[in-house]
């Protein structure tokens, strides 16, 4: 090995024993003899230094011990393309087995089979295969030109992850031979890109759909330069390379519909205005980013903005989101329908599930938060807690049940933008419902409320005392010892007097009646 060393070992991605690392210096170090690699590694824990001996300097780390020296019959510097899709998929040439029982070890119980070699064998035809991973195989280059277009005509599906390739060429003359390839994964591979000016490989990647760039290194001016070759790519995935977003896509990634920047903490607010106007971006997750307010200034309250026009799901999960302000904003959002918002600030803490209701309430479009189905009488029960809660800071502003005085500031209906719409649906909030509550006592927490049989008219009507936070699933199961009814028979609804002629059904077993906005007077209703 060290007498074909040649100064193009710079820059290469070697293996050591599992461990990936790049070679950042070659030659040697005084007083030891012989020669020396100087590689980074990928886990800075298992290096010593940041490349320096004995006061001497010969290559530079990013962490102060990412560095180490070693001798070069100790690195293993990887395998062309086709060697590992042989070492993995190509069955050795042995005795024949096919329809032969065999006895193995599953879960340390002996199992017979039959014709496990004939599945090995179909594995084994490489010219059949669609899919392919070669997760940690060590690959370093794409080989002889030509044979893997000849060995694996048909793959379409290819998992690179964690493997030795050091530079996007090697990634093109792979692909390149790969005419029908839509699902490519290069995650884990510490990759040099091309540099501006350099000509795009705009034949390479005709129909790849699915890109995997997650801790390549990759920035985003390089990831702009190499999407010309990505003409039909739908979905890219850019976590955990500490980029930022620094220009707008132009004339490229118009097709991509899922983008994925998680754990990119540069990332603020403002980049995205740089991708607010792909015009099919349907998912953007944006997981870890350090995001703290959402904003789209061209809209006006109650208006729908021009940005992220096909967005349907957005994913903000572990950010510092605090302000109810971007909730509001992202209601601007024509196309949302699905919000991931788990640990933030704003939904934190002793009022978690008070903060989801009001995130139903004040986006109206939402029908999945947090990957839960947001059901009719979900949103109804978020919408009418809402509107009951800012029921006395609305009066105070100046709302007021008669339409004609009902004029609410412009500071409330800022913070609210949704208010005034759920007045229409549900009417404007009534002096009885505002009655300041007082948690802390038991006896303002229970709901008179009386109990009726609309199919049993022979039953006495009941009345009773129960806890607002009961949920409906243990109200069934008091009513069902009470009648001898199975609790699989029972349906439950309720009426209010301040909605005559409405029934509204307890359909969900697992919410409280709170949820519902049972109160005081209401009249439970019971069907088997």
């Amino acid at each position: 090995m060290s007498d074909t060393l040649t100064p193009e070992v710079i820059g290469r991605r070697v293996d050591v024993n599992g461990e990936r690392a790049t070679v950042l210096f070659y030659g040697s170090v005084p007083p030891v003899a012989g020669l020396w690699l100087g590689v980074e590694w990928d886990n800075p824990e298992r290096g010593k230094h940041d490349g320096s001996h004995e006061g001497t300097v010969y290559f530079k780390c990013s962490h102060p011990t990412g560095g180490s020296f070693i001798r070069p019959n100790k690195v293993n510097f990887g395998v062309d393309f086709l060697t590992a899709v042989e070492n993995r998929y190509v069955l050795k040439d042995g005795p024949e087995e096919d329809g032969k029982e065999q006895i193995v070890k599953i879960a340390n119980r002996p199992v017979e089979t039959i014709g496990f070699d004939s599945i090995r064998k179909q594995q084994s035809q490489l010219s059949t295969l669609q899919e392919i991973s070669l997760r940690k195989c060590a690959i370093c280059r794409a080989g002889d030109k030509g044979a893997i277009a000849k060995a694996c005509p048909n793959v379409r599906e290819v998992d690179l992850s964690a493997n030795l390739l050091s530079a996007w060429g090697e990634v093109v003359d792979i692909a390149d031979q790969l005419r029908h390839l839509e699902v490519l994964n290069l995650r884990d591979n510490r990759l040099r890109f091309p540099a501006a000016g350099s000509p795009p490989a705009a034949a390479a990647f005709p129909a790849l759909k699915v890109l995997v760039l997650s801790r390549t290194g990759v920035t985003w001016a390089e990831v702009l330069r190499c999407a010309e070759g990505w003409p039909a790519l739908e979905e890219l995935y850019l976590e955990s390379n500490g980029l930022s977003i620094s220009e707008r896509p132009a004339d490229v990634l118009q097709m991509v519909k899922l983008l994925d920047l998680s754990h990119n903490q540069l990332i603020d607010e403002n980049q995205l205005f740089l991708i607010a106007y792909l015009p099919r971006l349907e998912q953007l997750i944006l997981c870890n980013t350090g995001i703290s307010s959402l904003h789209f200034p061209d809209a006006g309250m109650g208006c729908k903005t021009s940005m992220f026009p096909a967005l349907q799901n957005l994913v903000v999960n572990d950010n510092r989101i605090s302000q109810w302000s971007s909730i509001n904003e992202l209601d601007k959002l024509q196309s949302l329908r699905s919000l991931s918002c788990r640990r933030n600030p704003l939904t934190e803490g002793n009022g978690e599930q008070t903060a989801y209701r009001f995130i139903i309430a004040k986006i109206g479009q939402l029908q999945t938060l947090n990957k839960c189905q947001i059901l009719p009488e979900d949103r109804r029960g978020a919408e009418l807690e809402y509107r009951k809660a800012f029921g006395n800071e609305w009066k105070k502003a100046g709302g007021h049940q008669d339409p004609d005085k009902n004029r609410p500031s412009e500071e409330f209906l800022a913070a609210h933008p949704r208010y005034q719409a759920l007045c229409l649906k549900y009417g404007a909030p009534e002096d009885g419902e505002l009655k300041t509550q007082q948690p802390c006592l038991l006896k303002n927490q229970l709901l008179a409320l009386r109990i009726k049989y609309p199919n049993h008219l022979d039953q006495k009507v009941l009345e009773k005392q129960l806890p607002d936070s009961m949920t409906i699933q243990k109200v069934k199961g008091l009513l069902s010892r009470l009648l001898r009814v199975p609790v699989s028979d029972l349906l439950l609804s309720y009426e209010s007097p301040k909605m005559p002629g409405r029934e509204i059904e307890l359909e969900n077993d697992q919410q409280s009646l709170q949820f519902y906005s049972v109160e005081s007077g209401d009249c439970l209703l019971v069907r088997w």
